[in-house]
């Protein structure tokens, strides 16, 4: 009986080091960025990178950026969808005005995308801004 107590007592003392790991030791989560239009534009000439639409299939086409990947943000399957996308590549996310793109970010943040770039203010503020949309 004497063992068991022992055993007992070092497998709380391992499990207590553990949960005592403070916030700083453990690794940080990647982080998307957010990034006006221009930026994002910029970041669409950079190798390694894929524009991301997170909309509906009618809303891409009614127009979308050249090249954009679709995965409709509101698909019961959209994190599986998103988990067979190489995670060496950069995402750049976006939407009509930027909330949907906003949560697929946190989503692929929280997937471990390293690289992941959401535009500020989705395709509404891609046009204002006077740049292309595709049909």
């Amino acid at each position: 009986m004497k063992q068991w107590s022992v055993r007992l007592a070092v497998l709380v003392a391992i499990l207590a080091a553990g949960a005592s790991m403070r916030a700083e030791d453990k690794p940080a989560a990647a982080v998307h960025r957010n990034v006006k239009a221009e930026e994002f534009e910029r970041l669409t000439k950079e190798p390694d990178t894929v524009v991301l639409d997170v909309r509906t299939p009618k809303e891409y086409a009614d127009g979308h950026l050249k090249d954009a990947v679709l995965i409709d943000w509101n698909r019961k399957d959209f994190v599986d969808e998103v988990k067979k996308l190489d995670k060496r590549k950069t995402y750049l996310v976006y939407c009509a005005v930027g909330g949907r793109s906003a949560k697929a970010c946190s989503k692929l943040d929280g997937l471990d995308f390293p690289k992941v770039v959401n535009l500020e203010g989705g395709i509404g503020a891609w046009k204002r801004a006077g740049k292309p949309i595709e049909k």
